[in-house]
């Protein structure tokens, strides 16, 4: 695969995400961002199966979900103990 096809995939993604996803520090909804966290990972499995590669920013995205989910778990445990 040529940079020019990675560059565009990671486009591709990007304008995927942005036109679907909210950022993760605007989402404050537990099961806002595991729906997000599953459709991103059902896009990364794509990505692996059509084309062999995942454009980085996924993962970076994907980290970034995980850390917001981990947050509002965080804050919903020390409100319920």
């Amino acid at each position: 695969m040529s940079e020019f096809e990675k560059k565009s995939l990671e486009m591709e993604l990007k304008v995927f995400a942005s036109k679907n996803f909210e950022r993760p520090t605007d989402c404050r909804n537990l099961d806002q961002i595991r729906f997000y966290i599953r459709e991103l990972c059902m896009k990364i499995e794509e990505y692996q199966k059509h084309f062999n590669y995942v454009p980085g920013v996924a993962y970076a995205l994907l980290a970034q979900y995980n850390a917001q989910q981990n947050t509002i778990i965080h804050k919903e445990f020390l409100r319920t103990y």
